[in-house]
């Protein structure tokens, strides 16, 4: 017991140094924000050493626990005024430091002695109480681990403690009725909260600490105490982590010199422990590495060589002795002390023990519960566990016997394996067989050009840099040259001219390396007729069979798909249709551009350049496009693609043809995406609509493609050349369909009847919202800003999350700053985000130095929400041109809500257990045409009743989880696991089993039930009838919306004589048609969730079967059979449930 005891002032803390850790807490309990925006944290930061310092076990002789903790009882804490009423404190200017080098100066937390140990040193914790007052009080663990006491208190001394043995669960977070109803509720951080949960009632004390560290360490150290009980001393005493200790000294020896006369005792070169250490975390640098190590050899030859005792007490004044060569090298303890500072995560480690019951690795079973639970695998083995246990566990002993490490942990928590891009996006995931028009194409802009857009050079590694990318649309300038070969540039401008022909080649040659979709090359034609007709036989000759010149079909409604197009280059272009040589209108981008710049001499900015130019809204040029001669064979290779001049939505829906594409520049299609949001978002269900940046962008900067994929414009062109938000935004997007440069667009986008309006700021009808559930943990390795003029390495980062998609969804959060900390910094904070459009949203993490000199960009990583993978992820950080930062990661738990599990979440427990009367319904519109309005009133109430049925099972489910103490990230696997640590009676026997042998698994009581466990079944209870009714009433509610949604639609194509009859003219009409797509969309959107709900609720069944065998929670019966949970992607399975009711 030596080694947990430090000294005997480590369990009770002199006043004067407790005064100092509260002042320090205090101190530390604000957030700085950027913008001056308040992000409220309940007063929890980062634990000040004064306050939670871990003092390291000396090779001295110290006091046992008992002894260490004898003065706890007698040293009176000061009291003083603890009553905090607002449950914050208000922030303070934080002085900036320029530092040179970090030191560890703290001990990582990897041990439950560890954990205990600062349990019984103590510290301040904020206590919640039901009438929302908090009180500040310090807690301590006494010395023979028995209970828990706090002061000051007004109560007396027995019963200001709580005794172990009568504790039933810890739980975490925000999840007692004490913190659902607080008035401070929304002030407390989810990750700094907890609970402790005692007594024959079930009575909680419900504690808020300065961190989510030192919640932790409570949290960890107190459910080890409750599974090793009376035995706890004992298993302290042992407890040291043997699988690591035998690991690190196998690879101290493997650095032993074999050579060396005094062997592996003598130590290991200091180069030789540098790079083992590096081994195992390679994002280290070997400076402070070596660093480390002399400062613990220094602390040694100042312990060897200063002073002396030779029995009788007196000191050894001679002359220091000289170092030695063994100053050069390091000892096995050292090696051991500097592994333990560079290579542990505390983050990682709570999370082991969380999933290993306090042992200090994952058995089979543990990793099971965990890959399950957490990570959202499906059909888990013991042999996936070994399987991965044998990859990544880096201990001899660990692989023979199935144990996997904290250092195994780590490894697979750091792999590809938990990367926060689903690995099944890799490749082409969604349908390619669906119209050219219902996908968004990655597209280049002026691709020749590698700099800015007036001067800057021009070359041919544009185009292949843009098609190794996974570029779709590349663009093509083509203008007279010398010796009767066209050439590539922008015209009227200083960028060198390239060979068309030295273009083309390279296109043809990696225009399928990338993708095997379809290329469509824009040509913007101003040559003469005599060099166009060389541009002719270049295209022909060096793109043959690949260009696609097939005429369409006059009868054709939309566009070939990307499939039936594969390996194909489209043209656009100019065309004309009378079959002879003849005059079309130029496009002529640069030709804008430079009037642009010579506007901008005179009227200083855009906005004067519009008001002062009688700029029209649909040509924003000056002057009227001019005429040229079209050859009529380059004519003939333009088919799918033709451009055509846009006027006006009415008139493109009335004469343009599916092949024809209209050309916006930015201003003007910004410009319709704000007056005609909806008609514009029609446009592209048919047409394809290609956007480019607006002549005022000389810098190559980019528009945010984003405001014109929530329109539907498929083909937003880029200046790929330019680094930045914009870019990450587009090449993120692109990543999600394999790369192929083609992603399809959201199903709402496509659909022929539809209401969608890309200005929307709610939620979007037949849709429903999803819930984004963020917590950025920690960070690894995090470099100095490229541009940083400070001296030093050390930064002092924070995280903000961004959310890009529709104007409804656009959000970010900021974490707090960590400060000189860019090795492992630990943010633990939490965010929630709603997200109304998940198909067109991106979560985007950026990574910034606070305390920075001229550049404050550290990496950032952007991901659309489809592809983000559940549980605890990785996220690999990159630089601003898009390379990854070698080691720099974000450490994140991600969940969405009812999406792989989970239920909708709560405010407070509230907002969501709607009664009936108080539930919003989504009404349908009345048209004014009595014949369609009449169709649509019969579905009024099928459609309320569709909204119960769903509403009422979500609601028993959340209900049901806030009963098992977990927070609303939870799935339903996650609440049975939870209940089983909390059900145990007498001699450790469960109260509650469940039977498994019905499809939907019933809860039984094993005896007399406290009120607690009395509300858990009979929630359990009405979450079974209300799932088990979705299940039998949905198909005929479904069968009854399809076809009155059928039958509507039949009304389509006469809406507008039926109209006219009804004497509806103008807005009416207008209207009419807007309020019949509203009422088609929530009738499709209704069925939609009505599918998705009787799907939740065979998951649901799955994950309580499942977590029931994991827990030991079933009755023993005979032909119980595991029934694994359905797979992330939903893989086609037969379903175990069925409308009818239980399978026999």
């Amino acid at each position: 017991m030596a080694d947990f005891g430090e000294r005997k002032s480590a369990a009770a803390p002199p006043v004067a140094g407790r005064k100092a850790a509260a002042a320090a807490a205090a101190a530390g309990a604000s957030l700085e924000t950027h913008r001056e925006e308040p992000v409220s944290n309940g007063g929890c930061s980062a634990p000040d050493a004064a306050a939670t310092r871990l003092h390291d076990p000396s090779s001295c002789e110290s006091p046992t626990w008992e002894s260490a903790g004898s003065e706890s009882a007698t040293k009176p804490i000061p009291r003083r005024s603890s009553l905090i009423k607002d449950g914050s404190r208000a922030g303070r200017d934080r002085k900036k430091t320029v530092s040179f080098s970090s030191s560890l100066s703290e001990k990582k937390i990897s041990s439950a002695a560890d954990c205990i140990h600062s349990m019984v040193e103590g510290c301040e914790l904020k206590k919640i109480r039901p009438n929302s007052r908090v009180y500040q009080r310090y807690y301590l663990l006494d010395a023979g681990l028995q209970a828990l006491f706090w002061e000051p208190s007004k109560k007396e001394s027995d019963k200001a403690r709580i005794f172990l043995a009568s504790i039933r669960e810890v739980r975490t977070g925000r999840n007692t009725e004490t913190f659902r109803t607080s008035g401070v509720y929304e002030q407390i951080s989810e990750d700094c909260a907890f609970s402790i949960i005692y007594g024959e009632l079930y009575e909680s004390l419900d504690l808020v600490a300065n961190s989510a560290e030192v919640a932790n360490i409570w949290v960890t150290g107190l459910r080890y105490l409750m599974q090793y009980k009376k035995h706890a001393l004992d298993m302290l005493a042992s407890s040291q982590d043997s699988l690591r200790l035998g690991w690190l000294e196998q690879l101290f020896s493997s650095a032993a010199d074999p050579n060396g006369q005094e062997g592996v005792d003598g130590g290991i070169r200091l180069q030789s422990a540098v790079k083992l250490i590096q081994s195992v975390n390679p994002g280290v640098s070997s400076g402070k590495v070596e660093q480390r190590f002399k400062e613990l050899q220094r602390l040694r030859e100042r312990m060897c060589g200063s002073t002396l005792d030779n029995g009788s007490g007196v000191q050894d004044l001679s002359e220091p002795k000289k170092p030695t060569g063994r100053s050069e090298r390091v000892t096995k303890q050292e090696f051991n002390k500097v592994f333990h500072d560079f290579c542990t995560r505390p983050e990682i480690y709570f999370l082991l023990v969380q999933f290993s019951s306090n042992k200090e690795f994952l058995d089979t079973q543990d990793l099971m519960r965990f890959l399950e639970a957490e990570q959202g695998m499906a059909q888990v083995s013991e042999e996936t566990s070994l399987k991965l246990i044998r990859s990544h566990e880096p201990t001899e002993e660990g692989r023979q016997r199935g144990y996997l490490s904290l250092d195994g942990f780590t490894s697979y928590l750091t792999s590809p394996e938990c990367h926060l891009f689903d690995s099944e996006h890799d490749a082409v995931c969604q349908d390619m067989s669906q119209p050219l028009s219902h996908y968004y194409i990655n597209s280049s802009h002026n691709t020749y050009l590698i700099e800015d857009q007036f001067k800057g050079p021009s070359d041919i590694s544009g185009y292949i840099r843009a098609l190794k990318m996974g570029c779709r649309c590349v663009e093509v300038d083509v203008w007279d040259g010398p010796d009767e070969e066209p050439v590539v540039c922008t015209g009227r401008t200083l960028s060198p001219p390239l060979s068309l022909r030295c273009v083309l080649e390279a296109i043809g040659k990696f225009a399928f390396v990338a993708s095997d979709y379809p290329l469509i090359i824009c040509i913007e034609n101003h040559s003469s007729l005599l060099q166009q007709r060389v541009m002719w036989q270049h295209l022909t000759k060096i793109l043959g069979d690949m260009l696609y010149t097939d005429p369409p079909d006059e009868g054709d409604l939309y566009l070939p798909s990307p499939h039936a197009l594969r390996h194909r280059i489209l043209i656009k272009g100019k065309k004309f249709s009378n079959g002879e040589d003849g005059e079309v209108s130029e496009e002529d981008e640069g030709a804008e551009m430079c009037q642009k710049m010579k506007a901008a001499n005179n009227a200083g900015s855009e906005k004067d350049i519009l008001q002062k130019g009688n700029v029209s809204p649909s040509n924003p040029s000056h002057l009227a496009p001019k005429q040229f001669q079209l050859l009529k064979e380059l004519s003939g290779l333009v088919t799918l693609c033709r451009s055509v001049r846009f006027t006006d939505f009415k008139t493109s829906s009335k004469s343009q043809r599916p092949w024809e594409l209209c050309s916006f520049h930015e201003t003007l299609a910004l410009r319709l995406a704000g007056d005609s949001p909806r008609d514009f978002v029609n446009h592209n269900k048919r047409f394809l609509s290609r956007v480019y940046p607006k002549p005022m962008r000389i810098d190559s900067s980019n528009m945010n493609p984003q405001d014109l994929w929530k329109c539907g414009c498929q083909i937003v062109s880029m200046n790929f050349q330019t680094a930045g938000l914009m870019m990450d935004l587009n090449t993120a997007w692109f990543r999600q369909n394999g790369g192929c440069g083609y992603v399809l667009r959201p199903d709402i986008m496509r659909q022929e009847v539809s209401y969608f309006s890309a200005d929307t700021r709610d939620t979007v009808p037949g849709v429903s919202p999803q819930l984004l559930h963020v917590k950025v943990i920690s960070g690894q390795n995090l470099p100095k800003p490229r541009g940083s003029g400070a001296k030093g390495d050390v930064v002092d980062p924070y995280v903000y999350v961004e959310i890009h998609g529709i104007p409804a969804d656009c959000t970010e959060r900021r974490t707090r700053t960590v400060t000189q900390n860019g090795d492992n910094p630990i943010f633990d904070e939490s965010f929630e985000f709603q997200i109304n459009l998940p198909e067109l949203a991106m979560v985007r993490f950026v990574v910034l130095d606070d305390d920075f000199i001229g550049d404050e960009f550290i990496g950032q990583y952007t991901i659309p929400v489809e592809c983000l993978q559940s549980g605890y992820r990785h996220v690999p950080l990159q630089c601003l041109t898009g390379e990854e930062l070698p080691h720099a990661k974000l450490f994140v738990h991600v969940a969405l809500t009812n999406r792989r599990g989970g239920g909708k979440p709560h405010k407070r427990g509230l907002s969501v257990r709607k009664a009936r009367k108080g539930r919003d319904y989504t009404a349908l519109r009345d048209l004014g045409i009595r014949a369609v309005d009449e169709v649509f009133k019969m579905a009024a109430p099928l459609l309320r009743e569709a909204t119960d049925l769903r509403e009422n099972m979500q609601n028993s489910v959340e209900v049901f989880r806030e009963l098992c103490g977990v927070s609303a990230v939870a799935n339903l696997m996650q609440c049975v696991l939870a209940l089983s640590s909390a059900v145990s009676g007498p001699e450790g026997m469960p109260l509650l089993l469940f039977d498994l042998r019905d499809d939907y698994p019933t809860l039984e009581p094993q005896g007399p039930l406290p009120d607690v466990l009395r509300r858990v079944v009979s929630t359990y209870e009405l979450m079974v009838q209300a799932s088990r009714a979705v299940m039998e009433l949905s198909d005929g509610i479904y069968d009854k919306i399809l076809h009155i949604q059928t039958t509507a639609m039949e009304f389509h194509e006469k809406l507008q004589n039926l109209a006219a009859k009804e004497g509806l003219k103008g807005r009416k009409v207008t209207r009419a048609l807007e309020s019949f797509s509203w009422n088609i969309t929530i009738l499709k959107g209704q069925t939609d969730l009505l599918t998705h709900a009787k799907a939740e609720v065979q998951d649901n069944m799955k994950q309580v079967h499942d977590a029931a065998l994991t827990g030991n929670l079933t009755k023993e019966s005979l032909g119980v059979r595991r029934v694994r949970s359905q797979t992330r992607r939903g893989q086609d399975e037969k379903p175990i449930l069925s409308a009818s009711g239980p399978s026999a």
